[in-house]
């Protein structure tokens, strides 16, 4: 059992260091955004998609051992938790202020990560917001009819047509 443990704190630990290597991604993510640099963008994001990459292997393992403990435990839960494994050690003392440990590390570094991407994700939608406000506004400029400027011949209402060269972006 006590193998098994150190392997399931082997990938907790390799999972906490790659979202921690996270942390700073996608704070500069934040930065590239009110930039609007959009080939850093795509930079960012390829190194982002890495380290998902990593992260869902680490998960699988993590639930390959999580499965093989619930087998030496001989417990029924389906869905494992680490909480309740922890609860379960009873011997083990150094193994569970680790696992618990790593818990709240974990907790802890995947909160800070998610309130970086809830605010990306806003900036995201104010720029598609303003981009779409742009759009609508170049739209109605082009599709007013006539010269509206003040020429001598001003009671003349000189009516060209621009037509609709641009494209409805809500469809």
């Amino acid at each position: 059992m006590a193998s098994i443990i150190e392997e399931l704190i082997e990938v907790l630990e390799n999972e906490l260091d790659v979202y921690n290597q996270l942390i700073p991604v996608v704070r500069e993510k934040t930065q590239v955004i009110v930039k609007n640099d959009t080939i850093a963008l795509q930079e960012i994001t390829a190194q982002e998609q890495s380290a998902i990459d990593q992260i869902t292997a680490l998960e699988n393992k993590r639930i390959r051992v999580m499965n093989d403990i619930k087998t030496v435990l001989g417990t029924e839960d389906k869905d494992l938790k680490l909480s309740t494994l922890i609860g379960l050690l009873k011997d083990e003392q150094k193994e569970k202020r680790i696992l618990s440990e790593l818990h709240d590390k974990l907790k802890e570094t995947i909160n800070i990560l998610v309130e970086i991407n809830n605010r990306n994700k806003n900036l995201i939608q104010q720029s598609l917001e303003l981009i779409e406000f742009n759009l609508n506004f170049l739209q109605s400029t082009r599709m007013s009819p006539g010269n509206n400027t003040y020429t001598k011949s001003a009671s003349q209402y000189d009516e060209k047509s621009f037509g609709t060269g641009m494209f409805d972006a809500k469809q």
